[in-house]
């Protein structure tokens, strides 16, 4: 696999506009089920076709039972300077419930682990809404998190997938399925809570505190260029291409060891790209920027989005501010509503 991914690299080394990076993020899975060694190695790879920005952002995903004192020690060796680890909860309860392979002692001890080891950059996900939770616990988890001293926290409620262990014990009435009114609940407590200890909320499922906002994630909320490696990796770029490779890492392996690339492309549409930037820039507290917008469609899709747009900004759901389009806070719980409202359907 890691041979693949260096082939892959070298294979797609044309494909960014800009070749300096600003960020750079293993992700998508459980990278540091890799040696140290290996995910060096893929630092090198890159530096061999790519510059790095300065103050580039290296983030490597990890569940907490991977972060043992010589990951770590070893990791605080090479460029990566920042960790987003899956925490989930802090309470064992929920940890069982999500099939999670760590306890919440492993979850807490990771982090003061990653800490000393030099990583101040750490970002935790938390989710929300469990069926296994509730208010009280839910404010003990985000306290556990402030007295961490974590400075960025990704947090999303429980949503129930087919085809899971979870959907199987709703289904059978082993478990009750998660309330949106105790999810609603707990997103707004967690908002009120997290500003008032400092952190911006800055995208509707992502706080940070000051300078520790995700600048990847940023890139992809403020429609960028973005160049994906590895089995069902995206990419897109900046302008109407967009491409996934193939799911399977064997069929993957085999395919890029044959010097093809194992990707799908489409090309979006004026549409495809109106619509995708109003879904993704909703989410943010900087939301959409009308200047780029207008220069990115036709006069006629700009005068569907002026006429659409009207009975939302009387009514206060959507606001103007510098030349920016966005949803105040108060009313991002319905985001995707609002902006699906704002399509355009063929």
């Amino acid at each position: 696999m890691v041979a693949a991914l260096k082939m892959e690299i070298f294979l797609r080394k044309n494909e960014l506009e800009n070749q300096n990076l600003k960020s750079l993020y293993f992700g998508g899975g459980t990278p540091s089920l890799l040696s140290v060694d290996e995910l060096q190695s893929l630092i090198d790879e890159v530096l061999k076709y790519f510059s790095f920005n300065e103050k580039i952002e290296i983030t490597l995903e990890a569940n907490p039972d991977d972060l043992d004192g010589n990951f770590l020690k070893a990791l605080a060796k090479t460029p990566f300077n920042r960790l987003s680890i899956g925490t989930q909860s802090f309470f064992n309860e929920d940890l069982q419930l999500m099939n999670r392979a760590h306890d919440a002692g492993e979850a807490e001890d990771s982090i003061k682990r990653a800490q000393d080891f030099g990583f101040e950059n750490i970002s935790i996900d938390l989710i929300y809404g469990s069926p296994t939770s509730n208010l009280e616990i839910w404010k003990k988890n985000l306290v556990k998190t402030i007295e961490l001293q974590v400075p960025h926290i990704s947090s999303y409620a429980l949503t129930v997938e087919p085809k899971t262990a979870l959907n199987a014990w709703i289904s059978q009435g082993k478990v009750a399925a998660p309330k949106e009114t105790d999810q609603n609940q707990e997103f707004f407590f967690m908002t009120e809570f997290l500003k008032k200890n400092g952190f911006e909320h800055y995208e509707i499922s992502n706080f940070g505190k000051p300078g520790f906002h995700s600048k990847h994630n940023s890139a992809y909320w403020k429609y960028g260029e973005y160049l994906g490696i590895g089995p069902s990796a995206h990419s897109y770029n900046g302008r109407n291409e967009r491409s996934w490779n193939v799911v399977n890492n064997q069929q993957y392996i085999q395919t890029v060891n044959q010097n093809k690339l194992a990707k799908e492309t489409e090309i979006l549409s004026e549409k495809d790209q109106y619509n995708e930037i109003l879904m993704i820039g909703l989410r943010t507290s900087w939301g959409v920027d009308l200047i780029s917008l207008k220069e990115k469609i036709s006069p006629e899709l700009w005068e569907y989005f002026q006429n659409v747009i009207q009975e939302k900004l009387q009514s206060g759901l959507l606001e103007i501010c510098e030349n920016h389009l966005r949803i105040p806070e108060k009313n991002w719980f319905l985001a995707d509503g609002i902006a699906s409202d704002l399509f355009y359907v063929n």
